[in-house]
């Protein structure tokens, strides 16, 4: 603890970049506890980058931890690029546009051309800058659907997806040589912007990454004869103006913009959780809907990588998951290449391992290849870059993760609620033209493919005890696997860390080929799943469960057997 006070101490004297630190760390004098959350370590650098509370500490988000982060990354660029130069993107949080500039003029002071984008916008634009600008790295400021307390800094490698875990630990190595306020070089952005090592980014560029999603369509004239009715919430985020104006440029002019939430703002003053997979979040969206006969609400999360849905049934509106989305856009967007002959060569889609095994019936009913990659879209990213290396970009049909990622088109290597909001909405003007409603859709492919439920349980650890005790759980369950879960026997476990897969019944061992990563998942007899896995950007557990049944009803009992039992094993 006497190291922790030394440090918070010298915080008092030194954190003075930022007007917020010093009052902030006023407050807490004499609280051993909030100095030891503040102060206990520093931000870990990984994959996904930086992401934490905003405030005081090493522990936190603020002007010194993103500028140390951006000093690494620096020296990362100049050893293993000539001339590197990097785009940075921010979205609407709080101190976003403040982190990007003083990112953009760390890297400016060590000799490295920045181009930043003029105004907020979505993920998938970095995606498409790094890419198209030909930069050796993209930065954005963003903590995707977190409540409005946190903030995030992640990077991007050349080909547009989120570092690998080489280039982050490496990365990662520079950053813990960088005294915050000793080593990191600086200048303003104002003078680097004048000495030309920064530069703007033009709308032309923009204006190419919204005829690449349109070239993503699959049913254009559909989409204009439908007389969709569609109410958008970007959720104070960055979709406002991307998704409407691809919505307009797509032909569909019904759209109305749930006002409460429409502009940017970081406190997020009608959703604490934006995040578009909680009923929460379309609150405001369903009472705009309220008197109207709108046929989808869509929510985008704050940096516009995700997208939920909500679809009218009857006189009420349903959720739909993302697992359910994603399986009705595999249906629909194969349906539809088949009836025009479309299909191409040896068609894929690509999944996480925790999405939804539906999806896989339903491509290899068409004759379409799955790849199951590990969660994290970088993984998606990395297979269309090595298609497109071979050639083949026209095999990717459909990229997606559970948590409402989905990507069609090669034009970024990210999860895209841009590409995907058009797809969504033209996928219910085709089915509107044709008299059926996505709820009625989505009853329909159970009833063709089966019954998946699919249900994700998150388990937070908070503070200091947080990180240690979601270790110990999963080391209990590495060292005592379950033999049964649900009082259904466990016939096939995977660990994804060790690699390999064990048959439980007769004892064989496969070889898993995918990177490792601390994922545990757990087959029983009826095709039912349980996967458990630490989140990578939360202090958090998550658990994932498929339970597959007849009917929805049986398939809930099952999810609710399944739920009790595995919180037993976890001890929470």
């Amino acid at each position: 603890m006497n190291d922790i006070k030394k440090l918070y101490e010298q915080w008092l004297t030194s954190a003075t970049a930022d007007e917020d630190l010093i009052p902030e760390l006023k407050e807490i004098s004499g609280d051993d506890d909030a100095i030891l959350d503040r102060f206990y370590k520093n931000l870990e650098f990984g994959t996904a980058g930086l992401r934490g509370v905003i405030g005081a500490g090493t522990n936190r988000m603020n002007v010194y931890t993103v500028n140390q982060a951006t000093q690494g990354l620096a020296d990362y660029l100049n050893a293993n690029f000539e001339a590197p130069s990097v785009a940075i993107a921010y979205d609407s949080r709080i101190k976003s546009e403040v982190f990007a500039k003083g990112a953009a003029g760390v890297l400016a002071a060590n000799g490295i051309k920045v181009y930043i984008y003029p105004e907020l916008v979505p993920t998938p634009m970095l995606s498409f800058a790094v890419r198209r600008l030909g930069c050796s790295s993209g930065i954005i400021i963003t903590a995707s659907h977190n409540p409005s307390k946190y903030n995030g800094y992640k990077c991007y490698d050349p080909n547009g997806y989120q570092m690998t875990d080489e280039a982050a630990a490496e990365t990662y190595g520079y950053i813990q040589k960088v005294d915050m306020f000793s080593d990191v070089k600086t200048m303003s952005f104002d003078d680097a912007l004048a000495e030309d090592m920064i530069d703007f980014i033009e709308d032309w560029l923009m204006d190419e990454f919204y005829e690449q999603v349109l070239s993503c369509r699959v049913n254009p004239d559909d989409i204009k004869k439908a007389d969709l009715k569609v109410v958008y919430t970007p959720l104070n985020g960055t979709g406002n103006k991307p998704v409407r104006k691809i919505l307009k440029k797509a032909g569909i002019s019904d759209v109305v913009i749930v006002k409460e939430q429409e502009k940017p703002d970081g406190n997020f003053p009608t959703c604490p959780y934006p995040n578009p997979e909680i009923r929460q979040a379309f609150e405001c969206a369903i009472k705009t809907a309220e008197g109207t006969d709108a046929d989808l609400l869509l929510a985008t999360d704050p940096d516009c990588d995700r997208v939920g849905i909500a679809v009218r049934d009857g006189s009420d509106y349903v959720l739909m998951t993302g697992n359910e989305v994603g399986a009705m856009l595999c249906e629909y967007i194969l349906s539809s290449l088949k009836e025009q002959g479309r299909v191409p060569e040896k068609p894929i889609v690509v999944k996480t391992i925790v999405t939804t095994p539906l999806v896989e019936t339903i491509a290899s009913s068409y004759g379409a290849q799955t790849a199951d990659l590990l969660t994290g879209f970088k993984y998606i990213g990395e297979l269309v870059t090595n298609l497109e290396r071979n050639g083949e970009t026209d095999r990717f049909v459909l990229g997606m993760e559970e948590s409402y990622g989905y990507l069609r088109g090669a034009h970024a290597r990210d999860k895209d609620a841009v590409v995907a909001s058009m797809l969504i909405c033209e996928m219910a003007a085709y089915y509107k033209l044709r008299g059926i409603s996505l709820k009625q859709f989505m009853d329909g492919i159970y009833e063709k493919y089966g019954m998946y439920l699919n249900t994700v349980l998150n388990f937070a650890f908070e503070g200091a005890d947080g990180m240690k005790k979601m270790g110990e759980i999963m080391d209990g369950l590495r060292n005592n696997p379950p033999k049964e879960i649900a009082g259904s026997a466990v016939v096939k476990m995977s660990d994804y860390k060790l690699s390999f897969t064990t048959d439980l019944v007769s004892g064989e061992k496969t070889e898993i080929t995918l990177p490792k990563s601390n994922v545990l998942s757990y087959s029983l007899p009826d095709n039912s799943k349980v996967i458990v896995r630490p989140s990578g950007t939360e202090p958090k557990i998550k658990v994932y469960i498929t339970a597959c049944g007849t009917t929805r009803d049986d398939s809930q009992k099952k999810t609710e057997i399944i739920t009790d039992s595995i919180s037993d094993i976890l001890g929470v």
